[in-house]
């Protein structure tokens, strides 16, 4: 197999839906990343052996960019043609992606951080295989997300039941 270089992302569509996020290739292909992500608390460490795919998202999470760590398997004119971008990294290796979010190199996990206070919207990170696939957001404190979900979660319940009792006015 030939060596693999790092390869510079491009922007790319990005769209949230139910079940996961869609990331729409510069190619014309959607990729869906199953989830809801999971929210962890500013660095993850993928499980060993997957492939790691880092996804930071503008403010509105229209659009991002997504990097491949340690893809051994895309060729360089793929990654260009769909603007996702590749780092390979070494033995004990650490690289910034974009600012405030590094990768580095942890035996067979690739370990994921990033400084939310320098990050100008969302970070992503999908660690899959072909048994498993493993979806999370970094974000800097899980229980205020876990509460702005359920107080969501409530609005719209509460929403709901307000719609099914308002009259129809005729």
């Amino acid at each position: 197999m030939s060596a693999r270089n790092n390869v510079a992302p491009s922007t790319i569509g990005v769209d949230f839906v139910e079940g996961g996020v869609v990331v729409e290739y510069l190619d014309g292909r959607d990729v869906f990343y199953h989830g809801p992500p999971k929210p962890v608390e500013n660095a993850i460490k993928t499980p060993p052996g997957k492939e790691v795919h880092v996804l930071v998202t503008d403010p509105d999470g229209i659009e991002g960019v997504m990097t491949y760590v340690n893809d051994r398997n895309t060729h360089d004119d793929i990654l260009e043609a769909t603007g996702v971008g590749r780092v390979m990294l070494e033995e004990d290796d650490e690289e910034e992606l974009f600012p405030g979010v590094a990768v580095s190199t942890e035996a067979y996990s690739i370990r994921v951080e990033a400084d939310l206070s320098l990050v100008d919207g969302r970070v992503f990170v999908f660690a899959e295989d072909e048994l498993s696939e493993h979806a999370y957001e970094l974000v800097e404190d899980v229980e205020d997300e876990r509460n702005d979900a359920s107080t969501e979660a409530r609005s719209t319940k509460a929403g709901e039941h307000a719609d099914a009792e308002t009259p129809d006015g005729d």
